[in-house]
């Protein structure tokens, strides 16, 4: 059974705006496994902001927002040995995670030039 659907998109130029501006917004949004993947890229704006957008996407899923103190670094999209996207949680976010034991998490990530979107569906258990 679906727990919810989030949705959302990020605008690529925005994001490196925000990253080269605000000292810490890259540090205070994304994880360092993030920032590693992100810079080896030759867009890296393009995935900084698909994972920011899957990062939203995550929160309007859970349909809560921001609980119990849960932190945007510590919402990790990564992928799998195979290159599809995975969630994962750290520190303080992943004991939050733990005790609403929910049920699997897909995540989809697009982006191109200007534009990167990305869908989560959480399901219960």
């Amino acid at each position: 059974m679906i727990y919810g659907v989030g949705t959302d998109l990020a605008d690529v130029e925005r994001m490196a705006e925000k990253i080269g501006k605000e000292a810490g917004f890259r540090e205070l949004v994304f994880s360092q496994t993030e920032i590693i993947y992100c810079e080896a890229k030759k867009n890296k704006y393009e995935h900084y902001a698909a994972r920011f957008a899957a990062k939203e996407a995550f929160l309007k899923a859970m349909g809560t927002g921001w609980i119990n103190g849960t932190a945007f670094k510590e919402i990790e999209i990564t992928h799998d040995e195979n290159g599809k996207p995975v969630i994962s949680f750290l520190g303080n976010t992943a004991i939050t995670m733990a005790e609403l034991k929910l049920g699997s998490i897909s995540v989809s990530l697009t982006h191109i030039k200007k534009m990167a979107s990305a869908i989560v569906i959480i399901e219960s258990r």
